[in-house]
This record gives structure tokens, sequence and C-alpha cells, in this order.
């Protein structure tokens, strides 16, 4: 049997171009993979991604070369590609507008007067008379999260390379708002007493690749995140094993994790990956007529509907903006879950997941490959026994 070194030296490239192709590959064991990385890096062969904890390397190969030999090799456990990554964007024809209104005294108490309809909606503000999320620890995994007075950020990471994890798209920083705005200049996110994480792994355009995902969901598995939002897709409807298995293994460590439908609706019949994962909780997108958008996708999975349309939430430069999609939908869930778990912090991710689709009120008319089991309400927290 040939080394396993030397079948990946044979078909590395020292730089990408039109013949490479970035290839992800998970050893058996960590000493195959310790031994492997170092043999090849002895050899100048440096890879695009290393991840220990998951034992999993990623290369840029040449496709003019057979790997067919790598993938058959008792050392690998999985080998495939690393496939891109673009976060769920406004849905179509709902443009992102920003908005800076005039900044009221810092309040240092809920004032559910001034609370965003669609917080509103899912009884975010009838859970706060028992919790506002404290100590649960919620990460983003998105573009980043900008500074804002609205924000409160406890830490963070850049998976793709980067030492900020400060957000230059926007779309992190308004996911961020609806779960965890403070209300310190007016408006409030679902959980404002959480610790919100910034997990950056896509860059300025929304983009990123499944390694930068994996990466991301390994930090937040050693650092000990309770709850994770991804408000983004596999492009193209394609496949990633690698993902659902960080995914298994950050839901066996009892994380939560909640996942946009996807902006393809309505004529649609899958929802995109993550969302599709049954580790996760599947997030479509209802208006405030309580009618699920036109935009979201529809398909088997979904788990539960949150206000996605004309959503208000923090933007960059201390700014805020309105944007539309199941990206919106997402961190309400996120939210609801991180102040279920504050209340009830030793119940598993499974657990919540099936508290929430249980309480949620279906909507007339749609099928559960539609809403799921109906929109979030989160009012029975404050009932709920420790």
């Amino acid at each position: 049997m040939p080394r396993l070194d030397n079948l990946i030296a044979s078909c590395s490239a020292y730089k990408p171009s039109k013949h490479t192709e970035r290839q992800l590959i998970s050893f058996t064991t960590h000493s195959s993979y310790k031994r492997c990385l170092r043999l090849l890096e002895s050899r100048g062969i440096h890879p695009f991604k290393t991840m220990p904890g998951c034992k999993m390397i990623g290369f840029l190969l040449d496709r003019r070369s057979s790997w067919k030999h790598i993938i058959r090799h008792p050392e690998v456990k999985l080998m495939e590609r690393d496939v891109k990554i673009r976060k769920h964007d406004t849905a179509p024809q709902m443009a992102t507008r920003t908005i800076k209104p005039n900044l009221p005294i810092i309040k240092t108490t809920v004032d559910a007067n001034k609370v965003p309809w669609n917080i509103k909606r899912v009884q975010a503000p009838l859970a706060w008379k028992r919790t506002l999320g404290k100590p649960v620890k919620l990460a983003i995994i998105d573009t980043g999260i900008a500074k804002h007075p609205d924000l409160r950020i406890s830490g963070g990471v850049n998976t793709m390379g980067g030492t900020s994890y400060y957000d230059d798209n926007g779309h992190g920083t308004h996911v961020a708002g609806i779960a965890a705005g403070r209300g310190l200049t007016g408006l409030y996110g679902v959980a404002p007493n959480i610790k919100l994480y910034a997990v950056k792994a896509l860059d300025l355009y929304g983009s990123g690749y499944v390694s930068d995902i994996v990466d991301a969901i390994e930090w937040c598995i050693r650092n000990k995140m309770n709850v994770i939002n991804m408000s983004f897709g596999i492009v193209s409807g394609q496949h990633s094993d690698l993902l659902r298995q960080a995914i298994k293994r950050a839901a066996k460590q009892g994380i939560v994790i909640t996942a946009s439908a996807g902006n393809e609706g309505p004529n649609t019949t899958t929802i995109d990956e993550p969302a599709s994962f049954p580790e996760t909780i599947a997030v479509a997108a209802s208006n405030r007529l309580n009618q699920i958008a036109d935009y979201s996708n529809r398909g088997m999975g979904i788990d539960v509907a949150a206000p996605g349309t004309e959503i208000v939430s923090t933007w960059l430069n201390g700014k805020y903006a309105i944007m539309s999609g199941t990206s919106m939908s997402s961190p309400h869930v996120a939210g609801g879950a991180a102040l279920l778990l504050s209340v009830r912090p030793k119940l598993g991710s499974a657990r919540v997941s099936t508290i929430l689709r249980k309480w949620s009120v279906p909507l007339k008319g749609y099928l559960p490959t539609v809403q799921g089991s109906g929109l979030l309400r989160l009012g029975r927290i404050r009932n709920v026994s420790s």
C-alpha cells in the first residue's frame, strides 16, 4: 500500500489555477492525520486548512491527476470537494434599506412598548418576565458582527485566515441584532442578555467554504457554545458529508443549531443544507399578516416559522437596516432556544427542538412542508419549571 503522503503529494498543487480544486480529507485516526501533515509539510506542501479536532486537512489538488487511490486509502475516512457556502441574502424584490433613528436615552430595563413587531410576534416580552437569556452563549456563524450600541460582543473568531471577527458585509450584524439586540438605543432582540459570539466564516461578499464552516463549528464546540445560528446555505443544492458530521458532533454536545431554510420559494420542494439536516432546527419565514412569505423555501424538514419580512435590526456603522429573508427568521428561533436554555440549561438540543415545535402555533392554510409546526411562540417560557 503506497504511503498516503506520497499519494497526496503526487496530486497536490502549490497555487490555485484552472486545473485545481479544493479538496477536504478526513483521516481515520489522529496519528494518521499528524503523520501525513508532518511529512507533507517537510516536502513544502502546505494545506489551506488544518483542523486537528476533526482530523481534517484541506488541499489544492490537480484535477488532471487521479485521486482514486487517495479515496480508497485505509487511512482516509472521507474525501470531498470543499464546496461554496453563501449567506441567505435578502429575499428577491426585498431590497435592504438602512436607517438611523434618533437615539433615545439609554435604558436599563426592558420597555415592551418599544419592542419591534417581530419580537412581539414570537412573544419574547412574555418570556422576559422570567429570563433575558443570561448566561447562555450564542454564536452567530456568519459574516462577523460589527460594533453597535445595541450589541455586546463577548468574543469571537475568524475561521477564514484573518484576525478580525468584525463584520465587513452587514448580514451577520443584522442577524445578531434579531437574536440578541439589547435595547440600549431602542432595538431589542429576542434574548437581550445572552453572551453573544461573532464567528466570522463568510467574507465581504457573504461567501465562504464548507471548510470555514466546519472550522467554525469546531470552535463553537471547543468554546462550549449553547446555541449556534446559521443563516446560510450550500450553493446550488450541493451536499457535504463533512458539514453534516460536524453538525452531528455539535448536537451530540448539546448545542442547539438553528438554520434558515432558503429564499428560493415558493416553487421549491427542498430546503437548503444545513437546514435540511435533522440535527438543525430549520426555519421558514412569515410576514406581518402571519402568512408564510412567498420567498421562503418549501420542503420536507422545515421545523418552525418565524418573522422574516421587513425586519429592522442592527447594521454597520451604528445604523439599522430593514431586511427580509429566512436569514432573519432563524435568529428568532436561536434567541428563543437561548431563553429556554437559560431556564432549563440541561435540556439537550433535541429536547429544545421538540419543545419549541410543540409551542408553535399552526398558521391556517399551510402544510407542514411550508410552515413546519407553525409560528414560533415563546410565552410559555415564563411558566417553565427550573
